[in-house]
């Protein structure tokens, strides 16, 4: 599966609005395969997003709806890409978008 994430120029999650680029992460059977860096969640060059992880539940997501990717936001003190994979690896995300 893949996971967009937002991120700065420190690769740690970002608004939407303030993201220099999108880690795009493979994740599969609970290890992540591989991790590249893209300028827009739309130019991710895999096959389908499963998965979006925001830095807040409050953040526009209804373009990642429309496209059937389901929504997750980060809690309190998951800012690096390793965090927030960990916290997706034991379902500590929340549910975003709604």
């Amino acid at each position: 599966m893949y996971i967009a994430i937002p991120v700065d120029e420190n690769k740690s999650i970002s608004k939407l609005l303030e993201a220099k680029e999108w880690a795009i992460v493979e994740f599969d059977e609970g290890v992540v395969k591989s991790t590249k860096f893209v300028p827009t969640w739309m130019e991710h060059g895999v096959d389908w997003l499963d998965f979006v992880v925001l830095e807040n539940r409050y953040e526009n997501a209804i373009d990642f709806l429309n496209e059937g990717i389901m929504v997750l936001a980060r809690r309190e003190g998951q800012d690096s890409i390793e965090d927030i994979m960990e916290a997706f690896k034991f379902k500590e995300l929340d549910e975003a978008g709604f």
